[in-house]
């Protein structure tokens, strides 16, 4: 694999059962992204878009295929070595932001270095330059509770960034936001992939948002099709 490719995915099958009737998913789809590369998947509700960011960070398991992060192959690695995959080289960002209430911005996102074994404080000043950069500088002593949704979702891709990733997977992260809000998260990722080499993979129904992406794939029928 190409020291450029941060992601690939080979020929990934997977299938579910629901009422008897088995119902495939994804079916021998393949996928590769380059470092610093913005990619919008889109499709219809059920097509399995979610279902592929799972398997590509391996939250889940395909049937068959394989998926390689970083040029290390998920497959057969123990729940330890891949969290250590995952904390070093990969951000998950979610629909919903998944923060910790009981903790601030910025100990929300100074939780992945410290996960990683940096210190509290060391973690915490990583944590403080990356809210500067989203610009939240001013927040990072508030509770998610006191944080506007776009603000909150801005937190949540700080923390799916402060560990510097290869790539960041990204499930409707304006889901849940104005347009005015989901324009500026959208400005904020292409920013931050052209300052830091970070490539992002968008899961999205929102047209508007994919199209702005430099690359967008559709799922149809259990395989990807490149749109643009």
């Amino acid at each position: 694999m190409s020291s450029d490719v941060v992601l690939q995915a080979n020929n990934l099958s997977k299938s579910y059962w629901q009422g008897g009737e088995e119902i495939h998913v994804l079916r021998g789809l393949n996928l590769t992204v380059s470092r610093g590369e913005m990619l919008a998947i889109v499709g219809v509700s059920g097509s399995g878009k979610s279902t592929l960011l799972h398997l590509l960070a391996g939250l889940d398991q395909a049937d068959n295929g394989t998926v390689s992060l970083a040029g290390t192959g998920l497959k057969g690695l123990s729940q330890n070595d891949l969290g250590k995959l995952r904390n070093r080289h990969l951000g998950f960002v979610y629909q919903f932001h998944h923060l910790l209430p009981e903790f601030s911005a910025l100990e929300n996102v100074a939780m992945p270095l410290m996960i990683g074994g940096q210190s509290k404080g060391t973690a915490e000043i990583k944590a403080g330059e990356i809210l500067q950069q989203v610009g939240l500088e001013h927040r990072t002593a508030h509770h998610p509770s006191a944080l506007s949704g776009g603000e909150r979702q801005r937190v949540a891709i700080a923390r799916a960034l402060v560990t510097t990733p290869d790539i960041v997977l990204a499930d409707e992260p304006t889901g849940n936001l104005d347009e005015h809000s989901a324009s500026q998260i959208h400005e904020l990722m292409m920013s931050l992939s052209d300052s830091l080499g970070i490539a992002f993979v968008v899961v999205t129904h929102n047209i508007q948002f994919a199209q702005r992406m430099r690359r967008v794939c559709q799922l149809h029928a259990g395989r990807l099709e490149e749109s643009r």
